[in-house]
């Protein structure tokens, strides 16, 4: 009996991401294209399945037998229907799983795109561990928690959604509407933002204490920041590598709330593992060092010695690997044989 082959389509704020991938984990082809979320859900839809059969082709047109789509959420994993992400603005209950399935004519299995990480991450991440919480910092911020071997879900489907666990309860205004939600620090939108205010605030020579909460406040020499014509998270992490002490604050600010938040994570679920994937990872050990010293350092002890904190090895396909990883998932829940 061959091992089964899916194809994998990754959905984010940024970009789309889709991938063949075979049950051992190897992604035999791999596309990105932006997003163009301004565009609306149809259009952004038929560029991700367009780009869908441009990699079957790549890949040699293999005999693939589900699809497996990871998608901010919130969203329901049982019908595919994509419930209004705070990333993905419009998207109010789009059957996405349905879509997809008209399209290209097989099963079609939706999912959080970080608890569909986090399982890619068990199975494929060679890590040798039962518990383990994945956190993705890319545009935006989520999680997925698998604890002795079983994805975790929740009661509604949505467990493991921490990105809106509140890190300060009088804080900044998330996207999701509420205050002081993890995601509102540690995403790269919210790096960005946030850089984005302070060079305003030093140029414009006021204090910080009347804008929003934490905002750095403005002293010393003009940030190198504020020659750029749009901030990216990535520029905030490499002016700070290099000393500016403004993009230094937001990027200590950030690996601050992520260590503390990491820490919170750790007492509540003990895992052996918390994986940190997503575009802002690129920064490294810039990144990992502070935030694995924090967390371990605020963490109860017994969890802390139970665990350690690591970059995820997937890179750019942690997405499509997730994706993968959740069609596979379901397709062994339903008993559905491979061809």
């Amino acid at each position: 009996m061959p091992e089964p082959t899916v194809l994998a389509l990754d959905v984010g704020g940024t970009k789309l991401a889709t991938g063949v991938v075979g049950a051992d984990g190897t992604v035999l082809s791999f596309r990105t294209v932006e997003t163009a979320v301004h565009e609306g859900p149809d259009a952004v839809v038929g560029r991700l399945l367009d780009l869908a059969e441009k990699t079957l082709a790549e890949a040699g047109h293999p005999e693939v037998v589900a699809v497996g789509i990871g998608c901010g959420g919130p969203l329901d994993p049982d019908t595919g229907v994509i419930l209004g992400p705070p990333g993905l603005p419009g998207w109010d209950e789009v059957p996405l799983a349905r879509m997809v399935t008209e399209r290209l004519g097989l099963p079609a299995y939706v999912e959080n795109d970080a608890t569909a990480a986090a399982l890619a991450e068990h199975r494929w991440g060679g890590w040798g561990v039962d518990s383990l919480v994945y956190l993705t910092i890319s545009t935006g911020f989520g999680g997925g928690v698998v604890i002795d071997g079983e994805l975790f879900r929740g009661a509604a489907g949505q467990g493991g959604e921490l990105g809106h666990v509140v890190v300060d309860w009088q804080g900044r205004e998330c996207g999701c509407g509420a205050r002081g939600c993890a995601e509102a620090y540690v995403s790269g939108t919210s790096i960005a933002r946030r850089a984005t205010e302070a060079v305003e605030l030093q140029q414009r020579d006021i204090s910080a204490p009347g804008v929003e909460p934490r905002t750095p406040a403005p002293s010393g020499p003009e940030s190198s920041l504020a020659g750029l014509p749009v901030i990216t998270a990535r520029d905030v992490a490499e002016q700070a590598r290099l000393g500016d002490d403004l993009a230094r604050a937001v990027w200590d600010e950030t690996t601050a709330m992520l260590g503390r938040m990491v820490a919170v994570i750790i007492n509540v679920c003990e895992p052996a593992l918390v994986v940190l994937g997503g575009g802002v990872t690129r920064a490294g050990a810039f990144l990992l060092d502070p935030v694995r010293e924090g967390a371990l350092r605020q963490a109860m002890p017994p969890a802390a010695a139970a665990c350690d904190v690591v970059l995820s090895h997937h890179g750019d396909r942690a997405g499509v690997l997730g994706a993968a990883a959740i069609a596979l998932h379901r397709l062994d829940e339903t008993g559905r044989e491979a061809p």
